[in-house]
């Protein structure tokens, strides 16, 4: 039996240490449970012996890659070992299976080429299992690619080549055929159902569905039901703004937002305080609309952006004051303009004084303003008291070229509608709670200057924050 099997190219692997060797059947003892190759190939270099010999422990798979023997027919690939597995013999040799006791297994695979496979039509092949070059043995080195040399053309190597690509196709891929076996509708009606079996989504209405996605900011534990309405005054005002979050903000009266001023200087937000949180946010406002990163970059220095501050002698000239000089800190080219006056307000001097050391210009008469457009003016012309202001030369000259100038407007801490505006503004900026503000007030904003929310209580506002994250936030008329 072990005979039939001499003059065949095997494979045996021994494992990562010992490798992979190729090479001719020179003997087979099924006694020592030993196999020869001749000529033998280790890891597809030819070994510098002629002859190798493996014991049944030391390997760990055995492949036959060609039968040499001529009376060995089959065309099948069946697994081998040697020991007592079965062996492939001879096609009519009585013997079936012979047992040789080993406990190693291997598995046999033929390098075949096409095959006729029995009960397809004679069209259909079967290809040949392909292998490397260096697991194959000597002799089945690839040849030389076949051409013309001499003016003569080689003979083809069918070895190599084998019976080259099937030429006649009987019929081609049915696309649509293959297509129609996917049956779309059953198959989304099945993860519909898995969906909703998981919880995924509810069986509500569509107001109460459940989203089956979450954005990355979505909380997706369920909560409360949101109230949207969360400041209340004692006397709303005649208009009411909404945020972006669709937080309710109403207006209140000028008396109400006096008394809450004066409360929250009783507990210590004085004066100075409040003029230097208005100062922060407007300024951050005023940069924002200038361009913001855009514009306030390394790379345009050369570029400074120009700022005209219009103010007055009051509070509202003091906020204006300090928000110039915090854009002057932002090499921001502020310009200011503040009529001389023999007196003023302490506020306006000591913030004044402050702004003159930041290198920002300061004039008091018109005529020395730009003539060429600016890239922002801030209104602080206007006094919630004493509206006979807008008598004043300097104001009417002030408003005039405001309005002559063609730059965009930004108000701060504009009065309430019926008062009159001279100056028609883009943007206007209340503080802690809006005004009923007239039509030419722009889009209105609304900032945070620190007032804490008992003192709301304590004037009858309830109160909860609506900046969220920010402390300037922009309101849209409800």
């Amino acid at each position: 039996m072990a005979a039939d099997w001499l003059g065949s190219l095997v494979s045996i692997n021994c494992g990562p240490t010992l490798g992979v060797y190729q090479g001719e059947v020179s003997s087979v003892d099924q006694t020592s449970q030993t196999i020869s190759l001749k000529q033998p190939y280790h890891n597809g270099v030819k070994c510098p012996v002629p002859e190798v010999t493996f014991s049944a422990i030391d390997i760990k798979e055995l492949k036959i890659l060609d039968i040499r023997n001529g009376n060995i027919r089959t065309s099948n690939s069946v697994p081998t070992k040697i020991g007592t597995a079965p062996v492939a013999v001879p096609k009519g040799d009585p013997r079936s299976v012979e047992k040789v006791n080993s406990p190693q297994h291997c598995s046999k695979s033929y390098g075949e080429r096409h095959l006729d496979v029995p009960g397809q039509p004679k069209g259909f092949r079967r290809r040949h299992n392909s292998w490397s070059s260096c697991s194959r043995g000597p002799s089945q080195m690839t040849p030389k690619k076949n051409g013309v040399k001499n003016g003569q053309m080689k003979q083809r190597d069918d070895e190599c080549f084998g019976d080259g690509v099937d030429e006649e196709l009987e019929t081609d891929f049915d696309f649509e055929g293959n297509l129609a076996l996917f049956d779309k509708a059953a198959v989304f009606s099945e993860i519909d159902i898995s969906e909703r079996r998981n919880g995924a989504r509810s069986r509500g209405t569509p107001q109460e569905q459940t989203p089956s996605r979450y954005r990355h900011d979505e909380n997706i534990l369920e909560g409360k039901p949101i109230v949207y309405r969360q400041i209340t005054v004692p006397q709303p005002g005649p208009k009411e703004y909404c945020t972006d979050s669709g937080l309710v903000v109403p207006s209140i009266s000028y008396e109400l937002h006096k008394r809450l001023l004066s409360v929250a200087e009783h507990y210590g937000l004085s004066l100075e305080r409040r003029l230097e949180m208005t100062g922060v946010c407007a300024s951050q406002m005023a940069l924002t609309l200038l361009g913001g990163p855009n514009r306030f970059t390394p790379k345009n220095l050369h570029q400074r952006p120009t700022v005209a501050l219009l103010c007055g002698p009051h509070v509202q000239g003091a906020q204006g004051i300090s928000c110039g000089r915090h854009l002057a800190n932002h090499e921001v080219e502020a310009i200011l303009f503040l009529p001389n006056f023999v007196k003023m307000l302490d506020s306006v001097t000591s913030e004044l004084t402050l702004f003159n050391k930041t290198g920002g210009k300061q004039v008091s008469s018109i005529k020395d303003l730009p003539d060429t457009p600016v890239d922002l003016i801030i209104n602080c012309l206007d006094c919630h008291e004493n509206t006979f202001l807008m008598d004043q030369p300097w104001y009417r000259a002030a408003a005039d070229w405001a309005n002559r100038n063609r730059a965009p407007v930004l108000s701060l801490d504009p009065p309430v509608s019926g008062q009159g505006q001279a100056v028609e503004a883009k943007w206007s900026l209340s503080l802690c709670l809006p005004l009923p503000l007239a039509e030419g007030a722009g889009r209105v904003y609304l900032c945070d200057i620190g007032i804490p929310r008992q003192v709301f209580q304590e004037v009858g506002i309830k109160y909860h924050s609506p900046f969220g994250c920010k402390f300037v936030i922009p309101l849209h008329s409800a």
